[in-house]
Parts: C-alpha cells; sequence; structure tokens
C-alpha cells in the first residue's frame, strides 16, 4: 500500500535514480508485509479474504513507485517535510480511490463499510510511515547499502 516506508528515508530527497530503483524491492516488500495484515483486519467484511491479501500487494505496487521513483527528484530541490505532506497524501488518496474503482459497489456509497475500508487504507499507509520513520530514527537504512 502506501509506499510510505520509502518516503521515511531521510536522505532519499538527495539520492541519485539508481540508488532509488536499489531501494525499490525490498521497500515495497517490507511495505506490503506492514500493510496487508491491517487491510486483512480491517477492511469490512464485504471483503473476502483472497481481495484483502490482493489489495495489500496491489495497492501498495500502485503507489510506491511513484513515493519511491518520482516524488524524490521533483522535490530534491525543496524540503523533506513538503516531500512528505504530498508522499503521504498521495499514497492513501490513491489508494482508497483505487480500491474503491476496483471493488466499490454504488450500493455502499456512503455506507459505514465504504468509511471502514477506507479508514483501513489510511491506518495501513500510517503505519509503514510510522516504521519508516522508526527505522530512518535508528539508522536501520543503512543495512540495506
Amino acid at each position: 500500500m502506501s509506499s510510505s516506508v520509502a518516503a521515511d528515508v531521510r536522505s532519499r530527497l538527495n539520492m541519485p535514480p539508481n540508488e532509488l530503483w536499489r531501494f525499490l524491492p525490498l521497500g515495497y516488500l517490507l511495505t506490503i508485509l506492514i500493510e496487508t495484515p491491517i487491510l486483512c483486519l480491517g477492511l469490512s467484511r464485504r471483503h473476502p479474504l483472497k481481495r484483502k491479501l490482493f489489495a495489500g500487494v496491489w495497492l501498495t505496487a500502485c503507489t510506491y513507485p511513484i513515493v519511491t521513483l518520482v516524488l524524490p527528484l521533483l522535490f530534491a530541490p525543496n524540503s523533506r517535510a513538503l516531500y512528505l505532506v504530498v508522499a503521504e497524501t498521495f499514497a492513501p488518496v490513491a489508494e482508497c480511490l483505487l480500491f474503491w474503482l476496483a471493488f466499490g459497489k454504488k450500493a455502499e456509497l456512503g455506507k459505514p463499510s465504504m468509511r471502514r475500508d477506507f479508514i483501513a487504507i489510511i491506518i495501513a499507509n500510517l503505519a509503514s510511515f510510522a516504521v519508516g520513520e522508526v527505522m530512518n530514527v535508528w539508522g536501520w537504512f543503512g543495512l540495506l547499502g
């Protein structure tokens, strides 16, 4: 889902593109390991487990490359804070939209199940962001190099 773990690397804004690509597979895997269990528990009961597992992999696959590869290059001359605001807003909003387009039903519009799905996606993104921040503070991203 979120592409949030990648957004947490403090030096990401100064990384050359080849380093961003190098980080992509491990960061993606870590992100889906964090977000998928949250989605499995948090998405509404109308979604079967297979769909929840698929969402954990698919939603992150859609947003993670943008947060990891595109946004750092766009915000390189700017602040990390601005990058995080844009990236951490983009990921859950895009994922909620994608999820609704793929699995939403007109009958569910505005209902508690729709709100629950969106809240689960947002919480999953916040969780991966938080884990990434902790890893960044403790310098664990240096283990990737």
